[in-house]
C-alpha cells in the first residue's frame, strides 16, 4: 500500500500554465538544446489532445496563446531542465524573438493523430544540424533524442511504461483507496501541503489580475470574501479563481495531478473550501486529498491523459466529490453512493481545450459534486442499474474512463475540426496540413 504514496508523489508536480503548452515548449527546448547554432526552422507534430488543449491557451509571462507560440518560445528560450516550469524565466526579449520566429514563417505545427496517447515530436533545424525530440505517455517524459540521424536517447516500450508510472493503480480496489486514506500515518501526507500552498497562491493571483474577470464575479457571489458560510460559493471561488489564473497564463504554477493543473486544482480547492467553511482539521483535509487524487488517477488510467471528455470535471470532479463525502465523515457506502451520483450526472462533458471555457466546467463540477455528496450523505443515490454505474465501484470508474477512450474518439475528431475551422479567434496562430 505504501506504493500508493509514491504514485502520488511521482504524479504531483508544479506546472506553469496549462501543461500542454508547457509540454510543447519542453519538447522544443529539448530539441534546441542539442545544438549551439540558431534555429532556422521548427516543426512540431502532436496528438489531437495536445493540439486541442493548447489551441487557445494562454502562455505564461505573455499575452499570447496557442501551439505555435508555445513551440516558438520553448525553442527560443525554454529551459529543458525545468520540466513543466520550462518557461519560468522568459524575458520580454524572448517573447519578441518568438514572435519574429513565427512571423518569418519558420514554425509549423501539425496534428499527427487522433488519439488519447500523449505525443509530441519537435524538430529544430539549423544551418548544419537537425535535432529531434519526442515526448510520450507523460508531459515530461522525453523518450527519444536524435541529432543528425544519431540516436542519443531512446526508451523502449517497457522503459516508457516504467517512467510513466511506478505500477498500476488498476491493481487496487476502491476499498483499498478508502482504507489507505483513512489509515496512513498523517505525517506521511505532509508533502501534500505543498499542493495547497501552490494552488492557493495561484487563486490569489487571479484577484489582482485585470484579465481574471470571472474571479471578481465569483468573489462578489461569495459576499465579497474568499471564505463565507456558503460552501458552494466558497468552493466555486477558490476553484474558479485558480483555474482562471491558470488558463489565462498568469505567471504562477499550479500543482498538477495526472499531468493536468486543472485536475490538481479541482482535486484540492473545493476541499480547501470545505476545510475552511466547516472547520475540519488539517489531517482530515490531507486524508481526503489522498482519496481525491487516487480516484481521479484511477479513472485516467482508462480515459488516457488527453481525450474528448473533460477529465477535469468528470475524473477530478468525481474524485473531489467522493473526498468531500469522506471529509464529512461519510463511510465507504456513502463514498460509493457519491461515485454513482457523479457517474449519473456529469459524465459526457466534452473537452474543448485548455482555455477560458475550462472555468465554466470547473464551476459545473463543483456544483455537481456538492449536490452528489449531500444526496449521498442523506442516503440517496442513483441505483447502479441505471446508466454507466455498476455494482462494482472499480467497474464504475472503468466505465467512466472508457466513455472518453475509445468511446469519444470520433467526438475528438469533430471538436478538432470545429476549432480549426473557426473564424477569427486563434485563426492565423494555428496552421495544419
Amino acid at each position: 500500500m505504501k506504493a500508493l504514496l509514491e504514485w502520488i508523489r511521482k504524479d504531483m508536480k508544479p506546472a506553469l500554465g496549462v501543461t500542454e503548452p508547457a509540454a510543447i515548449a519542453l519538447a522544443c527546448a529539448a530539441a534546441r538544446a542539442m545544438t549551439e547554432e540558431p534555429a532556422e526552422c521548427l516543426l512540431v507534430r502532436e496528438n489531437s489532445g495536445i493540439y486541442k488543449n493548447a489551441f487557445t491557451c494562454g502562455i505564461p509571462g505573455t499575452d499570447k496563446i496557442g501551439n505555435e507560440f508555445a513551440a516558438a518560445l520553448g525553442c527560443v528560450a525554454g529551459d529543458k531542465e525545468k520540466g513543466l516550469l520550462v518557461l519560468e524565466e522568459i524575458s520580454d526579449a524572448d517573447v519578441e524573438a518568438a514572435k519574429r520566429f513565427i512571423e518569418d514563417g519558420k514554425v509549423k505545427v501539425e496534428v499527427s493523430q487522433i488519439s488519447s496517447e500523449l505525443f509530441i515530436y519537435a524538430c529544430v533545424r539549423t544551418e548544419h544540424d537537425c535535432c529531434e525530440a519526442e515526448i510520450r505517455g507523460q508531459h515530461t517524459n522525453i523518450c527519444r533524442l536524435v541529432k543528425n540521424g544519431r540516436v542519443l536517447l531512446e526508451k523502449k516500450t517497457r522503459e516508457l511504461e516504467e517512467t510513466a508510472r511506478p505500477g498500476s493503480l488498476t491493481d487496487y480496489t476502491m476499498e483499498e483507496f478508502f482504507r489507505f486514506a483513512k489509515e496512513t500515518p498523517v505525517e506521511d501526507l505532509y508533502f501534500i501541503r505543498e499542493a495547497y500552498r501552490v494552488n492557493l497562491e495561484l487563486a490569489k493571483a487571479a484577484l489582482t489580475s485585470e484579465r481574471c474577470t470571472l474571479t471578481k464575479s465569483l468573489l462578489a457571489f461569495n459576499g465579497g470574501t474568499d471564505v463565507s458560510g456558503d460552501l458552494r460559493a466558497t468552493a466555486r471561488f477558490f476553484a474558479g479563481a485558480a483555474s482562471e489564473a491558470r488558463v489565462l497564463g498568469l505567471d504562477k504554477p499550479a500543482m498538477s495531478i495526472t499531468g493536468s493543473g486543472n485536475h490538481g486544482i479541482i482535486c484540492t480547492m473545493p476541499l480547501y473550501a470545505m476545510y475552511r467553511v466547516e472547520q475540519h482539521s488539517e489531517e482530515s483535509l490531507l486524508r481526503a486529498t489522498v482519496l481525491s487524487y487516487l480516484i481521479t488517477m484511477y479513472m485516467k488510467e482508462y480515459s488516457g491523459k488527453l481525450s474528448a471528455f473533460c477529465g477535469c470535471a468528470v475524473a477530478a470532479g468525481t474524485g473531489m466529490a467522493c473526498a468531500m463525502t469522506f471529509m464529512r465523515g461519510g463511510g465507504f457506502e456513502e463514498v460509493l453512493a457519491t461515485l454513482n451520483n457523479m457517474a449519473a450526472s456529469i459524465v459526457g462533458m466534452i473537452c474543448t481545450g485548455g482555455n477560458h471555457a475550462c472555468c465554466m466546467k470547473v464551476l459545473a463540477a463543483v456544483d455537481t459534486a456538492v449536490t452528489s455528496t449531500e444526496l449521498a450523505l442523506s442516503g440517496k443515490c442513483i441505483s447502479p442499474e441505471h446508466g454507466v454505474a455498476d455494482v462494482c465501484p472499480e467497474k464504475t470508474m472503468q466505465n467512466i474512463g472508457l466513455i472518453a477512450y475509445p468511446g469519444m474518439t470520433e467526438t475528438e475528431r469533430v471538436i478538432l475540426e470545429i476549432m480549426q475551422n473557426k473564424k477569427g479567434g486563434a485563426k492565423g496562430h494555428e496552421e495544419t496540413d
